[in-house]
């Protein structure tokens, strides 16, 4: 891969262009990286809060309300589950179950329970339930 840096003239915008056979996952990775200025906004009690994606350990649909969780805090996000899944189709999130989308950056450990489906044991401590249709997508992506 060949890398080229220019200084843009003066009152020019800087800019990025990438320029490729084809976006595989791992020039979705690096799109994805250079947007990273783009934080996701949480609400709690009476405050508004600029969250970074790297700190959500999962989202989870609860009564028609979004949630993320960090290792401390719940916020209330205002988007829908698959509009999230759709901004981080090309990261570490990963839609588990109908309701909750997972940070496979997160997971402690999984193992096998019930019925095909598996549980995540999360950095934090929390553990969540990954349905049996999402779990082949699970292994690919965390590379078991």
């Amino acid at each position: 891969m060949k890398i080229t840096i220019e200084t843009p003239k003066p009152g020019e915008e800087d800019e990025v262009i990438i320029r490729c056979a084809g976006l595989d996952d791992n020039m979705m990775r690096l799109i994805y990286a250079l947007r990273e200025g783009e934080k996701l906004t949480g609400y709690i009690e009476d405050r508004i809060v600029k969250l970074s994606h790297k700190d959500i350990y999962y989202f989870e649909a609860v009564d028609h309300k979004i949630f993320a969780y960090t290792s401390k805090e719940t916020y209330e996000i205002h988007k829908k589950l698959y509009e999230i899944e759709q901004d981080f189709e090309h990261t570490d999130f990963l839609r588990i179950s109908k309701s909750a989308i997972v940070n496979t950056s997160k997971i402690a450990y999984v193992k096998p329970v019930f019925n095909g489906r598996f549980e995540a044991k999360l950095k934090n401590g929390e553990k969540v339930i990954i349905s049996r249709q999402y779990v082949t997508e699970l292994k690919k992506k965390i590379g078991i």
